[in-house]
């Protein structure tokens, strides 16, 4: 039978004897003038408590002739080393009435000290509780971080920060001080905050600011400078996604740095616009992350559902539609949401007759399914067909955009209908009416007809448990 008989007892006897001035061995000067304070200590604890007091302790052991040991920690203040000794003896952090600053040196001591025990608790404890200040003090804060290796979950709040507010944090301090390292930490998620041909440019400037000899108009550069360049960047370069930059931003941001790139790479970038049935899209990096749904004011589907439509229409179905970035070039004005303004003809003409470029969301009751249509023209209610080659219509099984079924209008003549009793009603495929203007939907069904692709596995009507219409409007 094994028993325990420490913990708290035991912490209180140790510290005792941290308070006893009669058996100590050895003296630690702490601190720099004029802060200076010496501290009396035992050399055996501290050497099985601390891997580099063992260690500073086992030279000195060496040189003094039986006197008493002395060592100095002139990076520690006396207040510092004091909460530090306190847990090499006790156990015990008191960091009651310290500000953060005195946590984080408190920190930075217990790395220095090799205390890991103390360092991943100091370092979980700033950030759960600490955070805006830690944001406050950026610079500071990496700055540490990356002095450090045992520093990692420090330095991985900061990558997170920089992802989450790249301009905000890059802004704040020089980013071309950044490390290789933490360049790299940071291009590799795939939730970072911005646009791609930004990332580009941002990997650009630090590469210029490791070789300052460099001209910044690569116009200027030679065969050598660019073999120079390339050696900084090459382990950042395989990490941009020049797949989804758009043409312009490849002819006018990449052309003058193609040199950089390998060539094979950099026709296929060409080719992937002009001829882009002959690409792979196997192992290209797809768009980061992206987070901007409060843009969007919808209860029914969510913002990759919205790229993916943008990706249609912008990209007309284009094999590369779902890897080119979309930077929201529209605004999406909600012009009518059914459990908010009604399931009426006489509502949805109202609210978007005479409106141009909507997309429409209708929610099936019972199931997560979605379908929906777009419509590059305006609504009328003429009784009469709207004419386009433009329009399509879509499903989602749910809200996962690769379950997406995208059919394109066939029957050119018969895209849309226009009557007084329809509500969206997208060629003789999907079908909302009333039998008077003023009566909620009474028929909702979907057939194949119009459009091209079969986009639901039943052609019975369903009922409608909400529907949006959406305006695309060009920024």
């Amino acid at each position: 039978m094994s028993t325990e008989f420490f913990s708290k007892l035991l912490s209180q006897n140790f510290t005792e004897i941290l308070e006893d001035n009669e058996y100590y061995d050895i003296t630690i000067e702490v601190g720099e003038d004029p802060n200076i304070k010496i501290f009396r200590a035992h050399m055996n604890i501290l050497c099985y408590r601390s891997p580099y007091l063992r260690r500073v302790l086992s030279s000195n052991k060496k040189s003094k002739n039986g006197g008493l040991s002395h060592i100095k920690l002139p990076n520690i203040s006396p207040e510092i080393f004091h909460i530090i000794l306190r847990y090499i003896y006790g156990g015990i952090l008191l960091l009651n009435g310290k500000d953060t600053l005195d946590i984080l040196n408190t920190l930075i001591a217990a790395d220095e000290l090799h205390l890991q025990e103390l360092v991943n608790f100091l370092q979980k404890y700033l950030i759960e509780n600490n955070s805006e200040w830690l944001e406050q003090h950026f610079e500071l804060i990496h700055r540490t971080s990356n002095q450090s290796n045992s520093l990692s979950e420090l330095q991985e709040f900061c990558t997170i920060l920089m992802a989450k507010y790249p301009e905000k944090i890059f802004k704040s301090f020089d980013f071309t001080s950044l490390s290789e390292k933490s360049l790299i930490s940071l291009i590799k998620k795939d939730d970072l905050q911005m646009k791609e041909i930004k990332v580009w440019e941002y990997v650009l400037k630090w590469g210029l600011a490791q070789n300052p000899t460099l001209d910044s108009d690569p116009n200027t550069w030679s065969n050598d400078d660019f073999k120079t360049m390339n050696n900084t960047l090459q382990h950042c370069l395989p990490l941009i996604r020049f797949f989804c930059l758009s043409s312009k931003e490849i002819t006018q941001k990449i052309r003058p740095y193609k040199k950089l790139l390998n060539q094979q790479l950099y026709e296929d970038l060409i080719d992937s616009y002009m001829n882009p049935d002959n690409i792979s899209i196997e192992n290209i990096l797809l768009p980061r992350n992206i987070k901007i749904d409060k843009i969007i004011d919808s209860k029914i589907v969510n913002l990759n559902i919205f790229l993916a439509i943008l990706k249609w229409i912008d990209n007309n179905g284009n094999k590369f539609a779902h890897i080119r970035e979309s930077y929201l070039p529209y605004e999406f004005k909600l012009l009518l949401r059914g459990s908010r303004d009604g399931f009426t003809p006489q509502k949805f003409h109202e609210l978007c007759g005479d409106k141009y470029s909507t997309v429409t969301f209708i929610k099936i009751k019972g199931t997560d399914e979605i379908l929906g249509g777009y419509n590059p023209l305006k609504w009328e209610s003429t009784n009469t067909w709207g004419l386009t080659n433009d329009s399509f219509i879509f499903s989602f099984k749910d809200k996962n955009i690769k379950n997406a079924i995208f059919s394109k209008v066939k029957n050119t003549n018969h895209a849309v209908n226009y009557n007084y009793t329809h509500g969206p009603y997208f060629g003789q495929d999907i079908i909302i009416w009333s039998i008077n203007q003023s009566t909620d939907y009474t028929t909702t069904r979907y057939k194949k007809g119009c459009y091209e692709n079969m986009i639901r596995d039943s052609e019975d009507d369903f009922s409608i448990e909400d529907y949006e219409v959406f305006q695309l409007i060009k920024c």
